[in-house]
């Protein structure tokens, strides 16, 4: 019997039992395809990534002595559709059997269950064997509840994993440490140089370009630097573990003009294929904290270990409780078109030119430059949520939709109506102030909110709640902001929401 088993990108586990000992009648297939480059516009380092890491895997199964069956992006037999590929090896090599790992995207799932359904072989489908959760745990754990908040499912986490818990409770006797991790980042701690990877790049741009494959940002160096393999992500690892977690809750939502990554990992690519598993990052990081960096707080290990555990197993499941019809709501109304300065970083608002140029070139952005800064103006513009799905999903190198469409539709743009964050995320420039050192060479005053050269987000802010008072005047925690908006003068609201009118219709001139 002949067998077939598929790997998509995002399933580069090295250490998956598939690979425990060689079969000569199964043979492993992975395909670069034109269906995963074009279904959105992706960045170029995001392209590079998944197919040099994609031919690096399929290269060391092969030195482990698999069989290897991999469709270049330019194979004159390429059919450039996942079924029609799978279809036709299927067919050439006469295979009896096909499997394949869980898909982690819906529109994949959905794609390969109709297939194996029109199957005349055998089929089966097997765990990822990565996360900590099932698809499925989520939503079973919260069932009969009103709301999924992430902080009970990590709670649940922590208990059942045994993960800094002592005697059936939280080490450090806090399950969150989230108020001391809103430090603003002053210069005084020393950020070492970032570890470099020199992964050769001529071969794939080559390919990308005779594919003519349409791409978003930049990329300028010889190498690329992210993490490619099983050892370079662990070589990641080590490094933060040795050189940044000391210091990553204190920062994890800081923002400085001149650090891209402060205290950060790095480590989402690395994840988010597979190359690395969550047990892997978590094992590593208590170990440090442990035994071999005495100087790591608590507080600095449980913000990191609530990113890992909580809050990416909590995405993972509430986007599979809530898709398909997740992808399309827009609980706000929102149905403006996105500022083209999000593809050029061409805007005089520093905040908004730092976090956008930093995606742009390095296909990358921390999570509180997503969120209180990209997100943030998305939503006080009222952007529509499938463009900014749109721009998330395909700027970001670590960006794949079960991480990224409940993150962007449901934290970020609030389109959910609360399923997931329980108030919109929105700020005006006096939170930027507090956490970047971005408006200090603003040409925008952050104290103002209707002159000239007013910090925009004041008057977005201001005409967001106005705006969105049907939708949220009801909300809990939403009830101060709106007691201040209905003592606002009404002549001072008028001028404020001419304000925002004018830069949400001429945002180029921002």
């Amino acid at each position: 019997m002949k067998t077939l088993r598929l790997i998509l990108g995002d399933q580069l586990n090295i250490k998956h039992s598939w690979f425990r000992a060689v079969d000569q009648t199964v043979s492993y297939c992975l395909f670069e395809m034109r269906q995963e480059t074009d279904y959105i516009t992706h960045h170029i380092q995001k392209v590079m990534g998944f197919f040099l890491a994609m031919r690096q895997f399929a290269a060391d199964l092969e030195a482990l002595g698999h069989q290897v069956i991999y469709l270049n992006i330019n194979d004159v037999h390429n059919q450039q559709d996942l079924l029609k590929n799978l279809s036709k090896i299927i067919e050439d090599y006469g295979i009896s059997r096909f499997e394949y790992q869980s898909p982690d995207e819906f529109r994949l799932y959905q794609q390969i269950t109709e297939f194996t359904s029109s199957l005349s072989i055998q089929t089966a489908c097997a765990s990822t064997e990565h996360f900590f959760t099932s698809k499925t745990e989520l939503s079973h754990f919260f069932k009969g509840k009103k709301q999924y908040l992430m902080e009970y499912f990590y709670r649940y986490m922590r208990k059942k994993h045994d993960i800094l818990m002592i005697g059936g409770q939280p080490e450090g006797g806090k399950w969150n440490y989230d108020k001391s991790n809103r430090l603003a980042y002053k210069g005084t701690q020393k950020i070492p140089s970032p570890v470099v990877f020199k992964n050769p790049v001529v071969e794939v741009l080559q390919d990308i370009e005779q594919a003519n494959i349409k791409t978003i940002g930049h990329f300028n160096d010889d190498y690329f630097n992210y993490p490619i393999t099983r050892s370079q992500g662990l070589e990641q690892l080590k490094y933060f573990c040795e050189h940044l977690l000391v210091h990553f809750g204190d920062f994890q939502d800081a923002m400085h003009t001149e650090e891209t990554y402060l205290f950060h990992s790095r480590l989402s690519f690395a994840l988010n294929t597979k190359l690395i598993s969550p047990r892997d990052v978590i094992k590593t990081v208590l170990n440090y904290y442990r035994t071999q960096r005495k100087d790591i707080h608590i507080s600095q290990i449980e913000g990191f270990v609530r990113q890992i555990i909580g809050w990416r197993e909590y995405m993972r499941g509430m986007y599979w409780t809530f898709m398909p019809n997740y992808k399309n709501l827009n609980a706000l109304d929102n149905h403006n078109s996105l500022p083209e300065f999000f593809w050029t970083g061409k805007t005089k608002m520093n905040c908004l030119k730092h976090a956008i140029n930093n995606s742009l070139n390095q296909s990358y952005a921390h999570h509180i430059q997503r969120l209180m800064i990209t997100g943030n103006f998305a939503l006080l513009t009222q952007v529509h949520p499938d463009e900014v799905d749109k721009w998330y999903l395909g700027i970001y190198i670590d960006a794949i939709e079960w991480v990224q469409l409940p993150n962007t539709r449901g934290m970020s743009q609030f389109a959910d109506a609360g399923k997931i964050a329980t108030k919109p995320y929105i700020s005006s420039g006096s939170y930027i102030a507090k956490m970047s050192n971005y408006c200090k060479t603003c040409c925008y005053n952050k104290n103002l909110k209707i002159e000239e050269n007013a910090c925009p987000f004041n008057s977005l802010y201001w005409n967001f709640l106005d705006d969105k008072r049907p939708q949220l005047n009801e909300n809990f925690r939403m009830k101060m902001m709106y007691s201040i908006l209905d003592k606002m003068d009404p002549k001072e609201l008028h001028s404020i929401k001419q304000k925002a009118k004018h830069i949400i219709e001429h945002p180029y001139v921002y």
